[in-house]
């Protein structure tokens, strides 16, 4: 695979960038477009990628060995056509991912409905704190990772394994890590009996597999000849709340198996810097906090909020909160409504509409079922505005939400 030339189609994307960054460490060409510049892509220009904005056919250099695209990227993209004229390889992410792996000889995937990337990068930094040097694949900047070096050796390789396309049951790991099972996904991959038994199959090709203790997991996974069921501690673990809990203590687990004594694991989640959007506390000043999660899903905006009621005590809690896709926010909507209403006071903004879906109902429906919601659209300068204006005192303004809601941010944080 090494020492070729790779075109990534959709290159800035999350899952699509850190993979870029490896085959860079590597020494090979990449070239890559995507539909505007941004963060990912500059910094892969900075590493040596070639960067193209908008999608083109002309884009394809002359000789490409391999086209890695997105699952945002449809078949008739003229990219994707072009590969197909020229009879270039074409390999989705994470059937990318399951290809880059196997230059390692231990890899621990993590897969699960959520925590993917807070499990991933707090096993990824015992493992650096042990001097275990890994290769790293995560979706999301990690605070005080090194980007140098990174996926230079050929032992362990910590990776997300994503289950939102299926590519998750391409990876042999030697640890499979499911921190939960959700329904969520189950429409793009065919139901959630197919999701579950996709699950089943990562399970089975993982040579040791660790869980979460739940009764589904308990369900899928109870034949597996070397599980291990990791219930929920009480209280607080290594210094973490909640479910951030939960993923320092699957991490823990984890580093085990590569010889990672626990005590030192737990020491050494002291100083994890923490993943960006993941219960990030962005700004702090006087009696107000500014904080932004990923949440997305019910299950999981309802666990930030238990987290943020932990955290901040007596604090009136604010959301501001982006519905991401519509498919979602249907399936989901009574339970968005209940989760939700559990705050003190919600923004709700316009859906996230990836892949350029719509639907019947988007944010204005939702926040006319919560009861004191806002509605606040799409303008996040306004909404940032709107949210400041709240009285409460001592206050959490939490922006939440996977797709554009972080903008918010450049209004909230303080001068």
């Amino acid at each position: 695979m090494m020492k070729r030339h790779f075109f990534f189609s959709g290159i800035g994307g999350a899952g699509m960038t850190p993979l870029a960054e490896l085959l860079l460490a590597r020494q090979c060409q990449v070239t890559g477009s995507d539909e505007i510049a941004g963060a990912n892509t500059e910094k892969l220009r900075k590493m040596g990628a070639e960067i193209l904005i908008g999608h083109a056919a002309a884009n394809l250099p002359e000789k490409v060995d391999v086209f890695v695209y997105s699952s945002a990227v449809p078949e008739e993209n003229p990219e994707r056509r072009e590969a197909a004229k020229r009879h270039i390889p074409q390999l989705r992410r994470g059937e990318f991912l399951a290809e880059f792996a196997e230059n390692y000889r231990r890899v621990a995937a993590v897969s699960g409905s959520h925590g993917k990337s807070s499990t991933s990068a707090m096993l990824s930094h015992i493992l650096r704190r042990a001097n275990l040097h890994p290769g790293v694949m995560i979706g999301a900047k990690v605070y005080g990772a090194p980007d140098a070096e990174n996926g230079l050796g050929d032992d362990i390789f910590v990776c997300e394994a994503d289950e939102s396309d299926g590519t998750h049951t391409r990876l042999s790991p030697y640890l499979g890590i499911v921190p939960n099972v959700d329904g969520d996904h189950a429409w793009s991959v065919g139901g959630e009996e197919k999701l579950q038994e996709n699950f089943r199959t990562f399970a089975r090709k993982s040579q040791h597999l660790i869980s979460g203790d739940s009764p589904l997991c308990r369900k899928l996974f109870a034949d597996h000849p070397d599980v291990r069921f990791i219930p929920p501690v009480a209280g607080d673990f290594a210094g973490f709340l909640g479910f951030q809990a939960i993923d320092a203590q699957l991490a823990v687990e984890g580093a085990k198996f590569f010889g990672v004594k626990e005590d030192f694991a737990i020491q050494s989640l002291a100083d994890f810097g923490g993943v960006e959007r993941r219960m990030h506390i962005a700004a702090r000043q006087n009696d107000v906090t500014i904080v932004e999660d990923y949440a997305h899903h019910p299950v999981e905006v309802a666990a930030s909020i238990e987290w943020m009621r932990k955290k901040f005590p007596g604090a009136h809690l604010e959301l501001i909160f982006q519905p991401h896709r519509y498919a979602r926010l249907e399936r989901y909507f009574d339970d968005f409504v209940n989760v939700l209403s559990t705050a003190d006071s919600v923004i709700v903004t316009d859906v996230f509409a990836a892949w350029s879906e719509s639907g019947a109902r988007g944010g204005k429906e939702l926040a006319e079922k919560i009861p004191g919601a806002i509605y606040g659209g799409g303008n996040f300068s306004e909404i940032a505005a709107t949210a400041k204006k709240n009285p409460a005192r001592p206050l959490v303004i939490a922006v939440i939400g996977a797709g554009s809601v972080n903008q918010t941010l450049d209004g909230l944080l303080f001068s």
